[in-house]
């Protein structure tokens, strides 16, 4: 895309306002294959539960990790194992809160990536890492 010369660049939105969307993104990407969103930003003192959805019988954990390009690696590494036991501790919140403590649950990974001039792509990761029983 060419600016005429001193025009200003297109203003980047900010972070939160480029998670939201990835999340909206993300919600919508999950529906489409026949999720049922049952939660959006979830908070407790320990973390955040970006999207907590339904597959089925199941309980979906889901982290959105939305990057504007692949310089940092893809967006999903951003989950380490400090991320993902918070994210544990939290979705056991979400689960005494719910009553819903004996069925299955999983936590998956919405990848969304953006880059300039092309088309978002959103990449879901099911079953992204185990509840190893350590948060």
């Amino acid at each position: 895309m060419n600016r005429p010369p001193g025009a200003p660049a297109p203003a980047r939105p900010s972070r939160s306002a480029f998670g939201r969307a990835g999340e909206d993104l993300a919600a919508r990407h999950l529906e489409a294959r026949g999720f049922r969103i049952l939660e959006r930003r979830f908070r407790t003192r320990d973390g955040e539960i970006d999207l907590v959805a339904a597959d089925g019988g199941t309980v979906v954990f889901v982290e959105v990790k939305a990057r504007s390009g692949a310089a940092c690696g893809r967006p999903a590494e951003a989950v380490d194992g400090r991320k993902q036991r918070r994210l544990l501790r939290a979705a056991r919140v979400w689960l005494h809160r719910h009553g819903a403590t004996e069925g299955p649950c999983r936590f998956d990974v919405v990848e969304i990536l953006s880059r300039p001039g092309e088309k978002v792509i959103a990449h879901h990761i099911a079953d992204a890492f185990q509840d190893g029983g350590t948060a």
